[in-house]
């Protein structure tokens, strides 16, 4: 009886195939498709607001979807049905609520700007749409590195003659600035239907205010040259403005404390004394007064291992906690450092807020192939450490390279990754990745002023020992939800199973039920 209940309510779903958009022009790989955009054909996807009663689901995966939509009606709740139906319910409670949603975005590197220009106008466009367009993936947020970064391909920093320049007299951009970042971000901007919150940080200064110390060999940044660098990021600040992009956010320095563990070209470590001394005396008071007004400080811009140890014990001091109004993190080893590091800090420093600035995946050593065509694995990295950290009160989660060629670069260091985009100019086509829908059910449906929303899970327990319940719990299924700023309700389920569940989903008096794909996301969202 309990099988045939459950048959009956999946047969009874309401469900309508959309094709106003267009769909995905499929290549296939050994996992799963990557979708082929050239200069006459790019596939897109348009966010239905439902109407009340109504709900629409768009589910990616790894058969072959991409962002296909159905269609159903909510029903008064059943307070008799049995739970044991459904593989899963979910009880949704938009009375109660956590942080506000700022964005979601990626990066503007000079890589990134680099293969996109390499491609046909149209393409470029195409490329472009794709992210930041209402047909894309609505990208609210960018990443710009100040000065080069790895992913250039060559160092730099501004003004680095004459030496010794305190008054930063000769402070212009670089070329792959004029060239390729304030073009590519020109262009998201124009794209966006919001907007476009530019973050920033520094990888390097110029070679004459660093020094080396002859024990350790580590590179910091001169003492003496300390106001001259906090000049330097508010100038970085003053040359965008000019050319009319606003910095929303700026991180003192890029992973300041990746060159204790590993000899990296091009960037320079900081101490916690160190950084608190120049947060204190010289960057916080530099930017409060910079000619571009309300630019966020973001501490750290690190990985979570970071948090207590560099983060915290530089904000007992009050004088430094004023100008720090929230705190960047890294994605990269996110697996080995529990995210409740950042449950500790959002209940210790309710006032600021915790920004995911950059990640991507292909980066290890024993990433083979760097760049891994239609590898739906990556894309469930990025499902899960985005769940993840939306249900740590992230307020925003921005990716690496927007785009990048088909060896992962180009890359002065040679430390190629991949990216939700591959862009071959050579055929003059660009390959969106099962990463960039994995992305986008996250981007597109939750915009940015919508709040996270209590969902809690109620596991059927009927027939399942313990190791059987503690898989599905842990395994099987992740989810958030949010309510957004036109009163809708969006949820997002990752089904990790390689088989097809049910899903039940209550949100007050209503309930409605939902088909989940195997290895699949999918985002409902609900009036």
């Amino acid at each position: 009886m309990k099988h045939f209940r459950k048959l009956k309510i999946l047969l009874s779903l309401f469900v309508l195939s959309v094709h106003a958009d267009l769909p995905c022009a499929p290549r296939q790989y050994e996992e799963t498709v990557v979708c082929v955009c050239n200069t006459t054909y790019c596939d897109t996807v348009t966010r239905e607001i439902p109407d009340d009663g109504n709900y629409i689901v768009y589910t990616s995966s790894k058969s072959g979807k991409r962002f296909s939509k159905s269609y159903g009606f909510t029903q008064e709740q059943s307070y008799t049905s049995d739970n044991e139906s459904f593989d899963l319910v979910l009880d949704v409670q938009p009375e109660k609520m956590y942080q506000t949603i700022e964005g979601f975005g990626g990066a503007v590197t000079d890589s990134a700007g680099i293969n996109w220009k390499s491609l046909p106008p149209a393409a470029q466009q195409h490329l472009i749409d794709s992210y930041c367009s209402e047909d894309g993936l609505e990208y609210s947020m960018i990443r710009v590195p100040n000065t080069s970064s790895d992913f250039s391909t060559r160092p730099y920093a501004y003004n680095e003659y004459p030496i010794n320049d305190t008054k930063l007299t000769n402070f212009t951009l670089a070329p792959e600035d004029v060239l390729y970042k304030v073009p590519m971000i020109h262009a998201c901007m124009k794209a966006a239907k919001v907007d476009v919150e530019v973050v920033t940080a520094s990888w390097a200064p110029p070679t004459w205010m660093v020094i080396k110390e002859q024990n350790s060999g580590f590179q910091y940044v001169n003492e003496d040259y300390y106001q001259a660098y906090a000049d330097y990021q508010c100038k970085f600040a003053e040359l965008y403005n000019q050319q009319g992009i606003k910095i929303w956010g700026l991180s003192a320095a890029n992973e300041p404390l990746l060159p204790f563990l590993l000899e990296v070209k091009g960037t320079q470590i900081w101490t916690k004394n160190k950084m608190a001394k120049f947060l204190k005396n010289n960057l916080g008071p530099t930017i409060r007064n910079c000619s571009v007004q309300d630019i966020r400080i973001m501490a750290a811009d690190d990985q979570r291992y970071t948090l207590v140890p560099f983060f915290e014990s530089i904000v007992e001091d009050d004088e430094i906690l004023k100008y720090i109004d929230g705190i960047a993190v890294h994605y990269y080893f996110d697996e080995s450092t529990p995210p409740a590091i950042l449950a500790r800090i959002s209940k210790n420093y309710p006032d600021k807020f915790i920004l995911s600035t950059e990640a991507c995946v292909g980066f290890k050593l024993t990433d083979i192939p760097k760049v891994d065509l239609g590898s739906w694995k990556r894309a469930k990295v990025y499902i899960k450490d985005i769940l993840e950290n939306l249900n740590y009160n992230i307020i925003g989660w921005i990716d690496w390279n927007m785009c990048l060629n088909k060896e992962g670069g180009p890359t002065w260091l040679k430390n190629y990754v991949d990216s939700p985009i591959i862009v071959d100019a050579q055929n003059e086509e660009f390959l969106k990745q099962p990463t960039f829908y994995a992305m986008g059910h996250f981007s597109k449906f939750i915009p940015r002023g919508s709040r996270r929303i209590e969902v809690s899970k109620i596991i059927p327990t009927e027939e399942l020992d313990v190791q059987e319940l503690q898989a599905l719990d842990q395994s099987y299924y992740d989810s958030v939800a949010f309510l957004t700023p036109t009163d809708t309700i969006v949820v997002v389920i990752h089904n990790e199973a390689a088989n097809t569940k049910s899903a039940n989903i209550r949100v007050g008096q209503q309930e409605f039920f939902v088909k989940l794909d195997a290895e699949s996301v999918t985002t409902i969202e609900v009036a």
